[in-house]
């Protein structure tokens, strides 16, 4: 079995100081991966200086490009994060751009950087929009170069209106939420293990 490695960025709008309901849910996909021998790596984006903007490094004390060295070395890249207001983080939002600005970087064959790494979503929050991050979130690292494998996301939301969080709700009793992070897991790792060894063709597939 290939080993591999999984990133988490955990784009919560809290530092590591407090409890991240979001970390919690990934957290449940990281433990399948131990299972599987897949290391796991988490950052708070949050703990960060990342100015917004699309350029690989913005200058002025920027530490995204401490990150994008991780997103370089992971074979799986999942993005987590909250909802507010029927959204993704705000945090979610800068990742993205800040990965977009690193798109023209190539591997060894001419290809996106982020070729052959797969990746996947966790979403949490006490009202709707869960489906509504994650294809949002799916799609743009799917435009990016990022593979992404059938039900890549898992996501938990209360009832509508103020409520209890996903770690108060015993949010992984939910059978739908713990079938998805089962479902989440598996295929970002079989996928990841298919391509790491047989990966893109650079033919038709080549920044240039």
């Amino acid at each position: 079995m290939t080993q591999l490695k999984a990133l988490f960025l955990n784009a919560s709008l809290k530092s590591s100081e407090e409890p991240s309901n979001t970390a919690a849910l990934a957290k449940a996909v990281s433990d399948i991966y131990d299972q599987e021998d897949v290391t796991s790596e988490f950052v708070r984006l949050a703990d960060y200086h990342i100015p917004f903007g699309v350029r690989e490094d913005m200058g002025d004390g920027d530490e995204w490009p401490q990150i994008f060295e991780k997103v370089i070395e992971a074979d799986i890249v999942i993005l987590a994060t909250p909802i507010w207001l029927g959204e993704k983080s705000s945090l979610a939002k800068v990742a993205i751009e800040r990965l977009d600005g690193s798109s023209s970087v190539t591997n060894e064959k001419g290809q996106s950087i982020f070729y052959n790494k797969v990746a996947g979503v966790v979403v949490t929050g006490n009202e709707d929009g869960g489906k509504k991050a994650a294809s949002s979130i799916l799609y743009a690292l799917s435009h990016l170069g990022f593979i992404i494998p059938p039900n890549a996301d898992t996501y938990w939301v209360g009832e509508a209106g103020p409520g209890p969080s996903f770690v108060e709700a015993e949010g992984l009793k939910n059978e739908f939420t713990k079938k998805h992070v089962e479902m989440l897991a598996y295929n970002t790792m079989h996928l990841a293990r298919t391509f790491k060894s047989n990966p893109i063709p650079a033919v038709g597939n080549t920044m240039e």
